[in-house]
Formats: structure tokens, C-alpha cells, sequence
């Protein structure tokens, strides 16, 4: 068990001595500095305020596009799971949008809405519907007929057969969609903010790309990864474990 949890730090220090060693072998601080020059530009911008500024726009704005994607894909994905005729309809639409480019709906959501937050969040929010949605279609499909059946003659109430019935089965799927959504969203509003937002670390990132400034670029962009491994470690791994935890008891 103790090596189990060591594991994920053995495995970063090895990613760590990797970028040493690219480094130093790159012998430029402008093309790649080490590790350790990153940490007075960070202590610099934390001082200033405006790394917190920024990380909290952008947690802001991933909040806002996870919940608004994961209920919409929720939904349509399993609408589409326990209705074949829906599915039919809706299949050529999920293929569609799967293959848009990203770039593609976020350039036509700023020209549509405008350079607005609006538009920002709708971007994003319509890139990770159709994996939601496809994710979720598939646990639709996997509910078991017999234990719907059981609450029917049961005469189980909606509410108490969607709590007891219906979401424990589809607890996986829902947790697997949000795993992997959260790291595709965050990205996303990244390129959001490069492209059309004047906060967050997306925009920090495209002023000091005009800079050439590799090592604030590295700063903004670490520590945003810092706070997703944070989210990703206390809360999207227990509550996947939890949400599997019935399969194997």
C-alpha cells in the first residue's frame, strides 16, 4: 500500500530529473531553464497577486463548463442510452460534433456571441458535451432491465429508484466522464483565454509567448497543472473508487 501512494511522487521526480537533464543539455535558459529558476518568477507573481488573479478566473470558468457539460451531456447521453428511436436521431450529431475541431467552435462562438464570457464558457461547454453525452450513452445502455423490473414490482418511488437503482449503476460512468472531462476542459479554456479573454492563465500564457518568455510561461502553466492534480488526487479519484466500490463489495 505505502508504495502504492509513493508511486505517483517516484514517477513526477522522474519527470522532474528528465527535465534536468534537457536542460542541461539545452545549456539556454530562454529555450528551456531548469526547474529551479522557475521558482523566484513564481514567488514573484505570487507576491504580486496576480497568479492567484488568474488561476482563480480560470478555475472560475472550468467550474462553469464542467457542471454545465457533464448535467447537458448527462442527459442527452442517456436520453440517447434507453431510447434506440432517440438515438437514432441524435447518433449523426454526437459523430459530428465529436470530429469539430475545438478551435473551430471557439472562433465561431466569439464571432456569434462575441468576445464575451458567454461566449468563453459556451466554447467550452459545447467541445465536451458529445464525450459526455457518448460516455453516458453507454451506461444507459449498460443498465440492467432486471433491476428495473425488481423496483417496478417493488412499486418503488421515481425519486427513490433513480437514488437506488439508476444512479449506483451509473456511478462508473458518470465518474469516468468527469475524470476525463475535467482534463479536457481546462484545456480548452486555456485556449479560450489565449484566443479571446483578457484574464486567466490563458492570457498570461499569450502575453509572455509574446514576450518569449518561456520561464513565466512554464510558471502559469504549472501551476495550473498543480491545482488539477490537487482536484484530480482528494476528489475525482476517491469519488471514482467510491462509485465502483458496489461492484466489487
Amino acid at each position: 500500500m505505502q508504495n502504492a501512494r509513493l508511486t505517483p511522487l517516484l514517477s513526477i521526480a522522474g519527470l522532474v530529473a528528465l527535465w534536468i537533464v534537457a536542460a542541461s543539455l539545452t545549456a539556454d535558459p530562454q529555450i528551456l531553464p531548469q526547474p529551479w529558476d522557475l521558482i523566484p518568477r513564481f514567488q514573484q507573481e505570487l507576491a504580486s497577486g496576480e497568479l492567484l488573479r488568474s488561476l482563480g478566473a480560470t478555475l472560475l470558468r472550468v467550474i462553469w463548463a464542467f457542471v454545465l457539460a457533464m448535467t447537458l451531456g448527462t442527459i442527452i447521453g442517456l436520453a440517447m442510452g434507453r431510447s434506440d428511436a432517440l438515438n437514432r436521431w441524435l447518433d449523426p450529431w454526437l459523430v459530428i460534433f465529436l470530429n469539430l475541431p475545438a478551435l473551430v467552435l471557439i472562433v465561431l462562438c466569439y464571432l456569434w456571441i462575441g468576445l464575451t464570457e458567454a461566449a468563453a464558457i459556451t466554447a467550452v461547454t459545447l467541445n465536451k458535451i458529445p464525450n459526455v453525452a457518448t460516455i453516458l450513452r453507454e451506461g444507459g445502455r449498460a443498465l440492467s432491465p432486471d433491476l428495473d423490473a425488481l423496483a417496478r414490482v417493488y412499486r418503488m418511488p421515481w425519486q427513490r429508484r433513480q437514488r437506488h437503482v439508476i444512479l449506483p449503476q451509473l456511478a462508473p460512468f458518470i465518474a469516468a466522464a468527469a475524470r476525463s472531462g475535467l482534463s479536457l476542459i481546462w484545456k480548452i479554456v486555456l485556449v479560450v483565454e489565449f484566443l479571446g479573454r483578457s484574464s486567466g492563465v490563458g492570457f498570461q500564457i499569450h502575453l509572455y509567448f509574446q514576450l518569449f518568455d518561456v520561464a513565466m510561461v512554464l510558471v502559469y502553466a504549472f501551476s495550473f497543472i498543480a491545482v488539477m492534480l490537487v482536484v484530480e488526487w482528494l476528489v475525482l479519484q476517491p469519488l471514482e473508487r467510491n462509485a465502483r466500490r458496489w461492484r466489487t463489495a
